[in-house]
């Protein structure tokens, strides 16, 4: 099995700790994942998104050994999926499904060890865990009495034990506020920051834009897209805005100065004080230039790049 812990040759990048090749899967006449080729670098976050029914979940539980693959490949940390030594590999994964299902009547704590005991991990590892998620303080309390976000917690806790080096996160933020939001993602950082890969799931495109390496994006059980958020922004060919604060010259006079730039669309906003323009990437620079050539005219500027919610519509748009 190949070794993934901080400081070995797969921490550097040379040798991906997940692979999937070629893989598929039909249910009857769907065919839920068709072709998926994907691969997960050592340390990274790796976001995967797409619409309900995409394929998502389905590719989550085949990586995991959960349902078998009808054709192609899986290796997690260099071990086949389908093989003999995926057993001991597991031990190396960590996994927080979408839908938590716990004990109503046991405690946080007494959760816990029932998953450390399955997981033949040491019993001491369990208060720490809940510590960690925030549970500290209520972890002889019983899950009955747990709110959402605090089993969502208590998940994300039993998917900690043992000290995982691979992590698969399937909706991970469902039911948290705000604050456990933030929290959630500053220990996904010191998780990364130890060499831990983690792959993420989530509907809530906005939490994942500044905080993954890479993504891929499903649709009709393929991969349709993937790399940065950067990349993908590329791929789509969306233009980015510039907001324009005028100091009262007359937006569609200014708008006027930009006819001539190819790739550059201008128009007065609805308030009648400002100016949006709507600038391909290839003519970013020309853009800044012109309105460098304004002077005076501008009192402010505000650039906005597609978000990833944009991004992602605007390729399902393409591809559909």
């Amino acid at each position: 099995m190949a070794d993934i812990s901080p400081g070995s040759d797969a921490v550097s990048g040379t040798t991906p700790v997940i692979s999937v090749r070629q893989v598929s899967k039909t249910f009857g006449t769907l065919r839920a994942v068709d072709g998926v080729d994907l691969e997960v670098l050592p340390g990274e976050i790796f976001g995967l998104i797409g619409h309900n029914g995409a394929g998502k979940s389905t590719l989550f539980k085949m990586m995991l050994g959960l349902i078998a693959v009808d054709a192609g490949d899986i290796h997690i940390a260099g071990v086949p999926v389908r093989g003999r030594g995926f057993r001991a590999a597991r031990r190396q994964v960590g996994y927080l499904p979408e839908n938590v299902v716990l004990y109503d009547n046991l405690s946080g704590l007494e959760t816990l060890q029932f998953f450390a005991r399955l997981k033949r991990v040491p019993g001491a590892q369990c208060a720490p865990a809940l510590q960690r998620v925030g549970l500290g303080g209520v972890g002889d309390k019983p899950v009955r009495a747990y709110s959402k976000g605090m089993r969502q917690r208590l998940g994300f806790a039993q998917a900690l034990l043992g000290s995982p080096r691979v992590l698969f996160l399937d909706e991970p933020t469902s039911g948290l506020d705000p604050a456990a939001i933030r929290d959630f993602y500053a220990t996904l950082q010191e998780l990364r920051a130890q060499g831990v890969t983690m792959i993420i799931t989530s509907h809530i495109l906005a939490e994942l834009q500044e905080r993954v390496d890479r993504l891929a994006i499903m649709a009709n059980g393929r991969i349709q897209a993937m790399g940065t958020v950067a990349q993908l922004r590329e791929q789509a060919r969306m233009p980015l805005t510039m907001l324009l604060k005028l100091r009262g010259a007359d937006p569609a006079a200014v708008s006027r100065r930009f006819e001539s730039l190819d790739g550059v669309r201008a128009s007065p906003a609805p308030d009648g004080e400002r100016l949006v323009l709507s600038v391909t990437r290839a003519q970013k620079m020309a853009a800044v230039r012109a309105l460098a050539a304004l002077g005076d005219e501008v009192e402010d500027i505000g650039i906005r790049e597609p978000s990833l919610e944009d991004v992602f519509f605007g390729l399902a748009e393409e591809q559909g």
